[in-house]
């Protein structure tokens, strides 16, 4: 009876350490995003370009010897879930790095999570300032909304040359922060424009021809839209509905191929602040655009993008970290420099997490997002 205890202890030491060495074998990073609810759309986008990215880092390996794993989860856009997510990604899934590919209410709800247990956290696109505030394992590729609002003052007075103009705004994180970084840029450098007309619009809104009307009737001749791409969308289609041929600048969130295709013909002449630029002749940026169009048979856009970065630079921070400890992978992404990813040259990364890199801005053409400018003053892609 004791050989018989003993072999089967034996055994099961083997089959534990076996599991330990298959467990070691792949190295798990985290994927929030909202892939379903009213951002599917976005989720989608974020879910294939980051498998995209997974793809080429296996194929060219792995990182340290070993093959990724991404876990994804679907946070709904919602903070309650994004919570329960990253508990799972933490507790269930062990992962070591996550990709937050979602809004800024999920990604503040669940920043501080991860800051606890310190396990490297990018947040690819959400725009609100609590997410690297969280503490140092926290990082944002994207844009910080004040960064992308003064980038949009900067195109409103110095590319279009706007002195009149009206302000839409959706009645959320994203909308307010855009809000107020356009606004400080009109007051203190805007070249004598002013903000003729100020509008709020609740966030599930649909009929925008009550506040275009208003709009119309201040002669203005810029309307700024924040919001995302089922208001821009609606908001362009509706002014041009009403006789409204005034210019309209919008930002990131309407960086997707559904803006086109919801506005149609109304889209033509559209500009945006964003992050990516369909016309940089960087070989892996039209390896990216030609082959998600290819496989997913749809336009990439902005979000996707910014998954794809902030899947690369935490693979890029283990390589020269040549560790999995959640410190050393902080190190690695805080001390990044010159990266080269797909929403432009990242210069580094400042002491609270914020990325430092130029704003791209892009205007539909012939039913595409093609280039219209670049914002390179140091003082506004600062945070």
């Amino acid at each position: 009876m004791k050989i018989i205890r003993l072999v089967g202890f034996i055994v099961l030491a083997c089959l534990l350490a076996t599991g330990s060495v298959f467990a070691a074998d792949t190295i798990k990073i985290g994927l929030m995003a909202p892939l379903t609810g009213f951002a599917a759309a976005d989720g989608a986008s974020v879910d294939n370009s980051v498998k995209l990215a997974l793809e080429r880092v296996n194929n060219e390996g792995g990182v340290i010897g070993k093959k990724v794993e991404l876990i994804v989860y679907d946070d709904r856009a919602d903070g309650k879930e994004a919570v329960a997510v990253a508990r799972k990604l933490i507790q269930q899934d062990r992962v070591i790095g996550v990709v937050a590919g979602s809004y800024s209410t999920p990604s503040r709800a669940s920043a501080p999570i991860f800051q606890d247990e310190k396990i490297p956290f990018v947040a690819a696109y959400a725009v609100h300032p609590d997410i690297t505030k969280a503490g140092n394992y926290c990082f944002r590729n994207g844009f910080l909304g004040m960064v992308e609002g003064k980038s949009a003052g900067y195109v409103a007075v110095e590319m279009v040359k706007a002195k009149r103009i009206a302000l839409m705004t959706t009645d959320n994180d994203f909308g307010r922060e855009m809000a107020a970084g356009f606004k400080d840029y009109i007051e203190n450098q805007g070249k004598g424009a002013k903000i003729v007309l100020e509008q709020t619009y609740p966030f599930p809104e649909k009929d925008y021809k009550p506040y275009l009307s208003k709009i119309k009737a201040t002669e203005a001749d810029l309307i700024v839209v924040s919001g995302y791409y089922f208001h821009t969308a609606p908001i362009l289609k509706q002014a041009r509905e009403m006789g409204i041929d005034t210019q309209v600048l919008g930002e990131e969130g309407a960086d997707s191929p559904k803006t086109i295709e919801i506005a149609g013909k109304a889209s033509e002449g559209f500009i945006m602040v964003t992050n990516l630029n369909r016309d940089d002749p960087r070989p892996e940026v039209q390896h990216f655009l030609k082959e998600y169009e290819s496989r997913y048979k749809i336009q990439p856009d902005m979000v996707g993008a910014s998954a794809y970065d902030a899947f690369m630079i935490i693979c890029e921070a283990i390589k020269r970290a040549g560790s999995t400890d959640g410190e050393a992978i902080q190190a690695a992404i805080a001390d990044t420099k010159d990266f080269n990813a797909l929403t432009g040259v990242i210069k580094g990364f400042n002491d609270i997490g914020e990325v430092v890199k130029e704003v791209q801005v892009q205007v539909v053409k012939d039913g595409r997002f093609r280039y219209y400018g670049v914002v390179t003053d140091i003082s506004l892609i600062t945070p």
